[in-house]
């Protein structure tokens, strides 16, 4: 399979609340409102985009892993804007193969952010 981009979807049953916990997350605005009130998109990467959607009978139950070269930095930049993970998670043996910090966010879809360990 060829791709060219990958959007991904959150559905979420409040759209003001999740545009407020996904732009203290992602440290900006929506990149693009698709649909005022209803649809909005943060551009990740050069062709990586996430977006959330009001849609109440699949809210709650998406897992994003969104990996980053150093997770301390990252949880310290996310948590200045008030957005605090659970604790961290080891994967694999001890944590050979990197490390997760779990966010849920406020439908309870749960982001982690990742850390993967060098081959």
């Amino acid at each position: 399979m060829n791709t060219n981009a990958l959007f991904f979807g959150l559905a979420v049953t409040d759209f003001a609340a999740a545009d407020h916990w996904y732009t203290r997350l992602f440290g900006r605005a929506a990149d693009v409102v698709v649909t005022p009130g209803i649809e909005a998109m943060w551009q990740l990467g050069d062709t990586v985009f996430v977006y959330i959607v009001i849609d109440p009978e699949r809210a709650g139950r998406a897992l994003v892993n969104i990996a980053v070269p150093d997770l301390e930095t990252a949880v310290t930049e996310i948590g200045s804007r008030g957005v605090e993970p659970g604790p961290f998670i080891l994967v694999g043996p001890d944590g050979a193969a990197g490390r997760k910090a779990p966010y849920v966010d406020p439908d309870g879809n749960s982001i982690f952010v990742i850390e993967i360990a060098a081959a």
